[in-house]
Order: structure tokens, then sequence, then C-alpha cells
């Protein structure tokens, strides 16, 4: 039987490793860029597009097209992965980069609901739905891509970088909202100043397809090409049901986690605790900085020590402390706000930093990026795309603003209770 890609080689120059780590990190720059740009701008874009006497009830149809894009990650769950299982990891890397670019430019385009109505509306979810579907080939492709191209020893370090990427491009997306903010009056937001975030977004996505375009994809097509695995995620359900099923649990403490605070909670600070929404996405870029930073050293603690303690540390700490730490940000106060949001960051960043390694070498090569692809995105679409929206829910119904504490610490625990099943995977072979 062939093998698959093979992993960096010492003999390999800096300049190549350097460029595989580029590939793996741009695409996801964009594709959650947009996502959280989206998610930062719910209030803007849910007065614009779905218009109710009830700003409440508008932000929750707002998040409720946010959901839908989620929803269909696992069509591109199925398509990607089988691209990049039958044709190549950069063929599904270089489609799903284009596919999320022509979307973001149109939504930064288009009409609004007092331009022409219902069809405003229609038309912002189905293009959430094809960035959904660009989505659900994103992600799991560039982590299972850069885990397979890692050094021995640094694959945990090396699949980081797709939620380095991931995390950079919400850093981003913060940023440009809160100067979007700082420097544009409430109507100036309301007329224009919501589309320029989705235009920039454009430029981000050609850099990543140069990028991507220009790297080789190695043997990998051919090999997989030749491998009587016609169907990867039919063979994925009956060779790993027993790993899919613990992929997707991880994923769901993943996915829930990190929308309601990353996402929802910059909304929750401006509706909830009255801080400024240029102070709400001040608190969200310093804690997604933060972030960004603790996930590289989380993943070196994953090589050094396994992956298992950072997913069963991450997954406690939520469970035990979702509500202290968001009683904490209930506060007018700046920095204990800031605390807050960041010992979320510090639990967030133990697990995913892990994640990508451990979901990779979970599965064989034949069906890797099949079986990562869905088994992510499925907990991501039901969970993850609809976090924001529950949160908004649970807020609503009940008149407590601390009640999204629950949904976190019940997912989590869950989750706990499914790593716990799940063997220490950081001395498995990727060439099975």
């Amino acid at each position: 039987m062939s093998t698959v890609a093979p992993r960096m080689k010492p003999e390999e120059t800096d300049t190549k490793k350097i460029r595989v780590l580029a590939a793996g990190f741009i695409g996801n720059i964009l594709e959650w860029y947009d996502f959280a740009v989206y998610g930062f701008f719910a209030p803007t874009i849910g007065k614009l597009f779905f218009p109710s006497e009830d700003p409440r009830v508008s932000l929750i149809a707002a998040f409720g097209a946010f959901a839908a894009g989620f929803l269909m990650r696992p069509v591109g769950a199925v398509l990607f992965g089988h691209i990049g299982d039958r044709i190549g990891r950069k063929k599904a890397l270089t489609l799903s980069v284009l596919m999320m670019a022509i979307p973001t430019m149109l939504v930064g385009i288009l009409p609004t609901h007092a331009q022409i109505g219902m069809y405003a509306a229609i038309m912002m979810v189905l293009l959430r739905m094809i960035q959904g579907i660009s989505v659900g080939g994103e992600y799991t492709s560039s982590f299972v891509f850069l885990v397979e191209h890692a050094p021995a020893g640094r694959r945990a370090f090396f699949g980081s970088w797709s939620m380095i990427g991931a995390t950079c491009g919400i850093l981003l997306g913060s940023a440009v909202g809160a100067l979007i903010n700082t420097f544009t009056t409430n109507e100036q937001l309301m007329e224009w100043g919501w589309r320029i975030p989705f235009l920039a977004g454009v430029l981000v996505a050609f850099v990543g397809y140069f990028i991507r375009h220009g790297i080789p994809d190695q043997p990998i097509a051919e090999e997989l090409s030749e491998q009587e695995v016609y169907s990867p995620l039919k063979q994925a359900w009956v060779s790993h049901k027993t790993e899919l099923l613990q992929s997707a649990g991880l994923n769901m403490m993943n996915a829930v986690t990190f929308y309601t605070v990353f996402i929802y909670l910059s909304t929750w600070l401006v509706e909830e605790v009255g801080e400024t929404r240029a102070e709400a996405l001040d608190i969200n870029t310093i804690s997604m900085a933060a972030l960004t930073v603790m996930v590289p050293f989380a993943a070196m603690l994953a090589d050094k020590y396994g992956r298992k303690p950072l997913l069963l540390f991450g997954a406690a700490g939520v469970t035990m402390f979702s509500y202290p730490l968001l009683w904490l940000m209930h506060h007018q106060h700046y920095q204990m706000i800031l605390a807050g949001q960041i010992g979320f960051a510090v639990l967030v960043a133990c697990f995913a930093g892990a994640i990508p390694a451990t979901i990779t070498e979970l599965f064989k090569r034949g069906v890797r990026v099949s079986a990562a692809s869905v088994s992510y995105n499925i907990p991501f679409a039901i969970f993850g795309g609809t976090a924001p929206m529950v949160a908004a829910w649970l807020v609503h119904s009940t008149g407590n603003p601390l009640s999204i504490a629950w949904y976190l610490s019940g997912i989590a625990a869950i989750s706990f209770c499914i790593t716990l099943t799940i063997k220490e995977t950081r001395h498995n072979s990727l060439e099975e």
C-alpha cells in the first residue's frame, strides 16, 4: 500500500516548513475573520436585514442566519473530505478558500431590507450557507495537512497553527470591528460602516489562494487515488465508528465554548452588562490575542505530556468555572470583565491546542480527512452555530444574564466524560 504525504524530514529546509505552516494557516484567517465579523456586527445586521420592534428578536434572527451557515458545514465536510482523501489535500485547501471569498464579497454589497424587502434576508441566509460549506472543508483539511507534515514529536504544535490562523482571523475581525465602531457614528455604521469588514476580507482570500496554489501536493493525489477507498466516509463509519463518536464528543465542547465566549459575549456585554460596543470589542480583541499566544504553548505541552491531560483539564475547567467567570464579567468594571474572558481563553487554549493532533491521530490515512471533517463539523453545526442563538434565547427567556453558564458547564461535563474513553494518541502512527 502506498504511503500518504510524508512527514517533514529533518533535512527539509526551514523555508519549506514555513510554507507548510503558512498554507495551513492563511485560509483559516479569512474563514474565521468572516464568521467573527458577522457575529460582532450581528445587532446591526439584525436591524438591517431582520427588522423587528423588539431588538432582541432581530438579534436572535441574525444569529439564526449565523447558525444557517453552520448547518451547511457537514455538507462541506463530506465534499471537501472526499476531495482531500481521494484527490489531495492541496486541492481541498485551494477550493475552500475560493468558495469563501466570493460570498464574503457579496455580503459586503448586499442590499438591505429597506431596499429589497424580505429578499435581503433570504439572500443573506443563502450566502451564509455557501460560506458554511466552505468552512466545513477548510479547518479540518488544513490541520490534517499540517499534522501529516509535522516533524516527529511536534504534531500538536504544527496542527495548532490551523487554530492560530482561526484565532488570528477572529482577532483581526475583532480589531476591525473595534476600529469601525470607534471611528464611525451610529448612522454611519448602519449606512455603510458594517460593509467595510466584509469587503476587506477579500484581500486576505487572494493572499491565501496564491500561497496555497504554490505549495506542492507531493504524491498525495496519486497515492490516494491508488487506494481502494472509493467512499472514504462510508469506510470511516465501518472501521472508525467509536473514534468518530469520540471526536464528535470532543468537538461538542469546543464548539459551544468557543462561539459563546468569543462571538456571543461581545454582544452580551453590550446588551446585558451595559458596556459600549467599542469597549466590548476591545476586551474581545485582547482576550483573543491572549488565546492566540496560549494555543501554541498548550500544543507544545500536548506534544510533551500527551493530548489527554490537556483535554481533560480544559473540559474540567469549563465545567467548574463557567459560572464564576461569567459572574466576574457581569460587573461594569473593565479589568474584571477582561480577567473573566482571559480565564475562559486559558481553558479554551488547553483543548484547542490538542484537538487537531488528537483527531488526526485517531483515524487511518485513507479516510482521515473525511472522518476528521465530519466528526468536527457535525457538532459545530449543531452546537457551535446555534450557541449564540441559544445563549441569546436563554438570557431572553429566563431574564438571567448568567443562565448561559449552565449550558456551557453541562456541555463541557459531557465532553469530559467522553474524553475519559479516548486512549492517548500521541504515539499513534500516521502511516497506517
